[in-house]
């Protein structure tokens, strides 16, 4: 029996501003927002697909700023199917500066089980070039205060963003941590159409990451974070609805996190490597974990190729013995 959450849009509609990167019915490939109709429709889909026990998640837009009947009217909906034991909770994002004692209780009466904040940033210049409207205070008081009423908190954060560096993602990734969050997405900047940031990239003021430096500075975060032992549920935009049109530059990649995983495990193989006494030009068996195979060897081969070009000759080797990123080298 399948546990997959069941995700609804709800559109920029509780958006009080319009951040620069941002073109939400791009994001979601919808133009309409949900209804308690699509509620319903959504969780009868679910179970007629065979998905029980997962979490109904509101996603899209900012949930709690969005006007009070239209949030009761969707949280009413989505509580009758927690009540019938069809969904276990639900699952909500939303705005640092859309947070308060007041909404915090609703939710948690409507059967509310997780929150995550966009935060983007814990930058207060790049936050203000961005126009997202709230600070990196307002981001540390909405945590704590979401912790403090029992919710699952989940961050996200954006890498790549207008006006932001490598050392600001670092640095945003640490104080994101410091917060203690159950999970993490993160998200490298995307240029959609329809965006201020589209506007700022045809005038030569913003300069989007590519993909092989968005996939060098995740694995830096996604080792951080794992370190610290929070789950990163997300990483890189998803794939479908309208993205890949409305793509204009930026890193994406239908496949990013397996992209950067494979990237850690190149990192984690050139060092190991570069220990071996035999040195360069000798041929060399890599194992790892029969799951982590395709990580090791990278995208079309594109570790194995890397290796190759730093004069190191690999054979990738199921040892199931091995857990995820963790490798042994042996020379042949």
């Amino acid at each position: 029996m399948s546990h997959k959450n069941i995700a609804l849009f709800v559109a920029h509609i509780g958006c009080p501003n319009m951040c620069s990167f941002c073109n939400q019915h791009i994001i979601s490939g919808k133009q309409e927002t949900a209804t308690a109709a699509d509620v319903h429709d959504a969780v009868k889909t679910a179970l007629d697909s065979g998905c029980r026990d997962g979490q109904l998640a509101f996603f899209g837009g900012s949930f709690t700023a969005i006007n009070r009947p239209y949030m009761l009217e969707l949280l009413t909906a989505a509580k009758a199917h927690i009540d019938a034991g069809e969904i276990t909770g639900i699952r909500i994002s939303t705005r640092p500066d859309a947070i308060d004692e007041e909404v915090l209780t609703i939710l948690k009466e409507y059967g509310v089980e997780a929150i995550e904040l966009g935060a983007q940033s814990m930058d207060d210049e790049v936050l203000k070039l961005n126009r997202r409207g709230h600070s990196s205070d307002d981001v540390r008081h909405a945590s704590r205060l979401i912790k403090s009423f029992g919710f699952e908190l989940g961050l996200q954060m954006m890498t790549g963003l207008y006006g932001d560096t490598d050392e600001g993602a670092i640095y945003t990734a640490n104080e994101l941590i410091k917060l203690e969050p159950e999970t993490v997405r993160i998200y490298p900047t995307v240029v959609l159409e329809g965006t201020e940031l589209y506007d700022l990239f045809k005038s030569g003021t913003y300069k989007p990451q590519t993909l092989d430096e968005a996939v060098v500075l995740c694995a830096e975060l996604l080792k951080m974070f794992e370190e610290a032992e929070i789950k990163v549920i997300r990483l890189g935009l998803h794939s479908g609805g309208n993205v890949e049109e409305g793509y204009i530059a930026g890193a994406y990649h239908p496949a990013f996190r397996e992209l950067v995983e494979g990237r850690i495990y190149y990192e984690k193989a050139l060092k190991e490597l570069s220990r071996f006494e035999g040195g360069l030009g000798h041929t060399y068996k890599i194992h790892v974990n029969p799951k982590e195979i395709s990580k090791m060897r990278g995208q079309k081969s594109q570790n194995i190729v890397q290796l190759k070009d730093n004069n190191y000759i690999c054979n990738v080797i199921s040892n199931d013995t091995l857990k995820k990123y963790e490798l042994e080298i042996e020379e042949d």
